[in-house]
């Protein structure tokens, strides 16, 4: 799958490095912790580990079993990263005394009546450093992240979701197909790999849809599209890149309830608000489909024997908040700091910036 680039500035170089002393993400909760309950909850800073090794050590330390310490979302090994982890409290002694390692420090702790799950946090805080940026490339990428907060950006699953050779969602696809029940985290993650690279797939196809409706003039994009001249002119007068169908999944953004997209007018001005925003499949059990003429678009990139997995819906489009930038002009270095809410990579914002692969 290729990935379509929404914006059109050229490419911008940098260098980006995905390591503990230039990449920094901090989880940020769904809800502040009431500090009291059956459940201690550690806000744990952590270097070189990724969560399911922490989760390891954790257990290890506890003498816990790892199905009963929880967490909100996966975090990456090759990074310093600050996530919330709930276990037991009457095990708070035991893996206080036997956390040794110097990877893994405990912040803060506090106590809730429920554990955390899989999902439960509003997004992620970045902190990125970027080397070899010259002035120009440090006051153009500062003037596109700012558009791109303002306009938002593609929610493309990131390099890191496919392993290291790029494939492993084929891997994904034939467990999916095999009609067996999932064995383990791994097979969970290789067809969740799957799932994503067919919304990748789905989501590069709107972008460039959007893009040829944005660029060309209406008599060209109906050629080069097939679509009716009715169709066209309907599309050209939304006043925002991402074009949307009759028939989107559209969610109150960043979270609430969602409807199929109908009045134009009312949910353009909505969606350019940043109060809505359309929504891609994550096919698998109880999904739920879009309908009429953007599921025509959605349908080749659905597929109803993956249903070993529950199905959802993830934003198509997200707007990046809280933009800061700090710039050494001696080092040539530059920090970007900024939010995405929960799922949204870091290296998707980047790479849109950039116009290039970070994949090393």
């Amino acid at each position: 799958m290729k990935k379509i680039y929404a914006y059109n500035h050229p490419s911008i170089p940098f260098d980006f490095a995905q390591s503990i002393d230039r990449f920094f993400v901090e989880e940020i909760p769904l809800y502040p912790f009431a500090n009291k309950g059956s459940n201690l909850i550690l806000k744990i800073k952590k270097k070189d580990m990724s969560t399911f090794k922490l989760i390891t050590v954790l257990a290890k330390a506890s003498k816990l079993e790892q199905r009963d310490i929880g967490y909100a979302g996966l975090k990456d090994k090759n990074a310093t990263t600050i996530q919330y982890i709930s276990i037991p409290k009457r095990y708070e002694k035991e893996v206080i005394k036997n956390l040794t390692t110097e990877k893994i420090e405990i912040l803060e702790k506090y106590y809730s009546k429920f554990p955390i799950k899989i999902g439960q946090l509003k997004g992620n805080k970045f902190s990125i450093l970027l080397k070899k940026v010259t002035p120009q490339a440090n006051g153009r990428i500062q003037k596109v992240a700012k558009q791109m907060a303002q306009e938002g950006i593609p929610n493309y699953y990131g390099y890191q979701r496919f392993g290291e050779d790029s494939k492993s969602y084929l891997q994904g696809k034939d467990i999916a197909h095999s009609g067996k029940k999932l064995k383990g985290a791994k097979e969970k993650l290789l067809v969740s790999a799957y799932q994503s690279h067919l919304f990748n797939g789905w989501l590069a196809k709107r972008v460039e849809i959007s893009k040829i409706i944005t660029e060309q003039t209406q008599e060209e994009a109906s050629k080069q599209l097939g679509y009716p001249k009715g169709l066209i002119e309907s599309l050209s007068d939304q006043p925002q890149f991402f074009k949307l169908f009759i028939g989107d999944d559209i969610r109150q953004y960043p979270y609430g309830k969602s409807y199929f997209f109908r009045e134009f007018k009312d949910t353009c001005e909505k969606f350019m608000e940043k109060k809505v925003a359309p929504t891609g499949l994550l096919c698998g059990s109880k999904a739920k489909r879009s309908i009429a003429d953007a599921y025509y678009l959605e349908e080749p990139f659905d597929d109803h024997e993956l249903y070993s997995l529950k199905g959802e819906r993830r934003y198509a489009w997200i707007f990046p908040e809280a933009l800061s930038f700090a710039y050494d002009s001696e080092a040539k270095a530059l920090t970007i700091e900024f939010y995405l809410p929960k799922g949204a990579y870091a290296t998707t914002f980047l790479e849109e910036i950039g116009k290039f692969s970070l994949k090393s």
